[in-house]
């Protein structure tokens, strides 16, 4: 093809300017007016979980002996209260969904909201256009059928780099907008460098086309939201001046192997009450994940432009996880940044394998790693400070169990069995690791891992307060059935996932982890090469952990854990098993009752499949 397609509308520019991270911003066009504080539910979310974890200090500062607190115990402490303060705070969210669910809200009498221009962008790199473009044909529809006051126009922003994916790119789109509606807008271009990849993407559109538009609805090559529920986030904005971003809660689909169930189950389930408590604690200061979320055209160039990072070698960097930062900056200049979890019909899709999982947080880790260096920005509220230390303490927590395990393996059953005992008996630093042998320390134990397993507990107790029941699964045995063994498969992989996570933290703190490339969509099955290359640390360190504990040098509380790590590889390749054997382990809603937008979106995409391919005929639409 000699020459790209290009079909826009006429160019309105809008001004972008990089924002300074070291002086604050006010944005004049924010209205004034007292907006609904978030303080008391923060309270309920924080505080049991600061007394949880003060109350745990205290209960295990005696474990180590009445002679004092030497190093190497106060490091075990630091490191146990710090992971143990997550894992409270996750409950206490889940906690809060919880109440927030249970209460009967006062309907409010709302005012038919302002007709917005909404464009919905769709940046692609390297995608499968016509999965890409059966979405987008999806969701065109599904807005032309609801009908209403707002505009909508469809926009595919390509930065596709291969030349023959270019061209399928191409001849889809002219394809597809031949049997398009007339009063359907669907636009299209690519451009010649893809700078700054999806920053600079959303950055090009925004500068030469966003002055026309009041709104842009951000979505990601595999989202997929129906006509109810674009059209309620656009109501949302227009009857809310002040908000200069309203997110979404995606809900996973198309699910087909083991690992991607697990997922999706734990999605619609455990989430739904996650996701209300955090809402509740975010208030006006939420956060964004970078698709299926509105925002206000005029703001976010206004105050979400962003400037490249000066690393230690004086070199400048693209931010790469900017979906966090944007949200901060939304706020920081006085917008508000709102989280709506009860809107249904927002779906994206989830990695089909752990290797293809571990692939992406790859690329996240070294992302919400860069965080770090914006905490001490200039006027950051501190909730949009906290939500991208907590993006970067998920992947540091990784390494910080792998620490724990070891010093708990290294330390063993007591000090006549420790490994540690065999170098340096007399060392002062040793600790006086407890034998596990008193009720109090095993309760102690049993309480942590409970702790862990609850906020999945509390999920399912939620489900019914959200308007889902447990018959929508086949039945409660079913559903028990399921849940059991998304429980046990969680077990498995979390020791796998902890072992990943602390590869990917490494990888991005010694410059190894390079780009970022566009996600795996499809996965699928490896190699025993690639299986074993992958996971070779894991299946060592469970096979030292397994030697150990059979010679009684290691706790047998760390017996699950071995287990998982030992069996990474056979693990990794069940994850990827997909029809029968994913079925029969995870069932799901949408097995009994599939969303009528995913049947309409498979439907659009075989169909413009079939025709790129010189195999059928596309049905025009209605």
């Amino acid at each position: 093809m000699s020459r790209d397609l290009h079909i826009m509308p006429p160019e309105a520019p809008l001004a972008m300017p990089a924002q300074d991270f070291r002086s604050g911003f006010r944005d004049a066009q924010v209205p004034a007016g007292a907006r609904p504080s978030a303080g008391f539910w923060r309270a309920l979310a924080f505080s049991p979980a600061m007394a949880a974890t003060l109350g745990l200090l205290w209960v295990m500062s005696d474990w180590f002996g009445s002679e004092g607190i030497n190093l190497v115990e106060a490091i075990l402490l630091t490191l146990i209260s710090f992971n143990f303060f997550w894992i409270s705070f996750t409950v206490c969210t889940v906690l809060l969904g919880m109440i927030s669910l249970s209460r009967q809200e006062r309907p409010i009498r709302q005012d038919r909201a302002q007709p917005l221009r909404v464009a919905l962008l769709m940046p692609t790199y390297n995608e499968v256009p016509w999965f890409v473009l059966g979405n987008a044909r999806t969701m065109l529809e599904e807005l032309r059928a609801r009908g209403g006051q707002h505009e909508y126009a469809m926009f595919i922003l390509s930065d596709t780099r291969d030349p023959d994916i270019a061209a399928q790119e191409q001849a889809s789109i002219e394809a597809l907008r031949t049997t398009l509606a007339p009063d359907l807008k669907l636009y299209y271009r690519r451009r010649e460098q893809n700078t700054d990849r999806k920053v600079g993407n959303i950055a090009d559109w925004v500068s030469r086309w966003g002055a026309d538009w009041d709104a842009m609805l951000v979505l990601d090559a595999d989202s997929l939201m129906t006509g109810r529920a674009i059209a309620r986030l656009t109501d949302s904005l227009a009857r809310d001046p002040s908000a200069g971003l309203i997110q979404s809660y995606p809900q996973l689909i198309g699910a087909q192997s083991v690992f991607a169930r697990m997922q999706q189950f734990a999605n619609g389930v455990y989430g739904i009450a996650f996701a209300e408590g955090l809402a509740r604690w975010c208030g006006q200061e939420g956060n964004y994940w970078g698709h299926n979320a509105i925002i206000r055209t005029k703001a976010f160039a206004t105050c979400a432009g962003l400037p490249k990072l000066r690393a230690f070698n004086g070199q400048e960097k693209l931010i790469m996880s900017h979906d966090f930062v944007e949200a901060g900056l939304l706020r920081r200049a006085g917008w508000a940044v709102r989280f709506l979890p009860r809107i249904r019909g927002s779906y994206e899709e989830t990695p089909p394998t752990l290797i293809d999982h571990a692939m992406r947080d790859r690329r996240w880790c070294q992302g919400n790693l860069q965080h770090l260096k914006l905490l001490g920005s200039r006027g950051f509220r501190s909730v949009s400070r906290f939500h991208m230390f907590h993006g970067a303490v998920g992947y540091l927590m990784s390494p910080l169990w792998f620490a724990l395990l070891l010093m708990w393996a290294l330390i063993g059953q007591g000090e006549d069995a420790s490994v540690l005992h065999y170098f340096s008996p007399d060392n002062p630093l040793f600790p006086q690791w407890p034998e596990m042998s008193e009720t109090r320390h095993v309760l102690i134990i049993l309480v942590m891992y409970a702790m862990l397993l609850a906020p999945k507990v509390l999920g399912v107790a939620a489900l019914p307060l959200s308007g889902v029941r447990y018959s929508d699964f086949g039945g409660w045995r079913r559903f028990f059935t399921s849940f059991l063994f998304e429980v046990i498969l969680s077990i498995l992989y979390a020791p796998i996932l902890m072992v990943q996570q602390m590869i990917a933290v490494f990888r991005t703190a010694l410059g190894i982890q390079k780009g970022w490339s566009p996600q795996a969509r499809d996965g699928g099955s490896y190699s025993l090469r690639t299986l074993v290359l992958c996971h070779a640390l894991e299946t060592v360190s469970g096979v030292a952990l397994s030697v150990g504990i059979l010679a009684g040098l290691v706790s047998v509380w760390l017996a699950p854990i071995a287990i998982s790590l030992a069996l990474a590889i056979p693990l990794s390749a069940l994850s990827g098993v997909s029809a029968g054997t994913a079925r029969r382990l995870v069932g799901m809603r949408e097995d009994f009752a599939e969303p009528a937008i995913t049947r309409s979106a498979r439907r659009h995409r075989n169909e413009l499949k079939r025709l790129i391919e010189g195999k059928g005929s596309m049905t025009p639409a209605e």
